[in-house]
């Protein structure tokens, strides 16, 4: 199983009483909260994409976060990921480290970034059923502004018509992002069907 997951924000202190509001009394407690609600979905053959910002620790402090995750891990690098650059960190936990990826996971395409790309490869490609086959996974805004923003971009896309390649017809304007912020699965890892899924009930259903 593939799961994916973004910000987690690993000694982060002052997530818990700004921006995020995380409310952990101190970083100890957050840190071990997302390691078990890790360890409680993950196992060893799984295989999790961190979409960026995994730790705001120095490099051996992040190492030891490192040891405690179950599964195969993948970065996509953030603007947070400092410790990269600490010479005590061994990169060795990680499969690959990206600053952007495509793989495809049962037969979509997943187009995989720290930071949301409007206009992604594969955006307008649907199969038979007019099922989208390309989703676009970011992280970096939280639940911020900046992700009201998105979500207002999605929502003025969705809603819009044109001709599409090789058809008459105006169909509207596929926009499948999801942001993968953990405080979204409670720091849970998920799969793009858990995904796919809690993005259109946080989106109040709409397509």
């Amino acid at each position: 199983m593939r799961y994916y997951i973004a910000d987690l924000h690993f000694f982060h202190g002052g997530l818990n009483d700004h921006m995020d509001m995380r409310g952990f009394p101190d970083v100890g407690t957050m840190n071990a909260y997302m390691v078990s609600q890790w360890n409680k979905k993950v196992h060893k053959k799984d295989e999790v994409v961190i979409l960026g910002d995994l730790s705001f620790g120095k490099g051996e402090e992040t190492n030891e976060i490192l040891r405690q995750l179950k599964g195969k891990l993948y970065l996509i690098e953030g603007n947070h990921e400092r410790y990269l650059k600490d010479k005590e960190f061994h990169a060795d936990r990680f499969e690959w480290i990206k600053p952007y990826a495509e793989l495809h996971d049962n037969k979509r395409k997943v187009v995989l970034s720290h930071y949301p790309i409007f206009c992604y490869n594969g955006q307008y490609k649907t199969d038979d059923e007019g099922s989208p086959r390309t989703y676009m996974l970011y992280g970096h805004v939280h639940d911020t502004f900046d992700e009201r923003l998105v979500d207002e971009f999605i929502s003025i896309t969705r809603a819009s018509v044109k001709k599409q390649i090789g058809s008459s017809e105006e169909k509207p304007i596929p926009c499948n992002m999801i942001n993968c912020f953990c405080k979204f699965s409670d720091y849970t890892p998920l799969s793009l069907d858990e995904w796919i899924a809690l993005d259109e009930r946080r989106r109040g259903g709409s397509k």
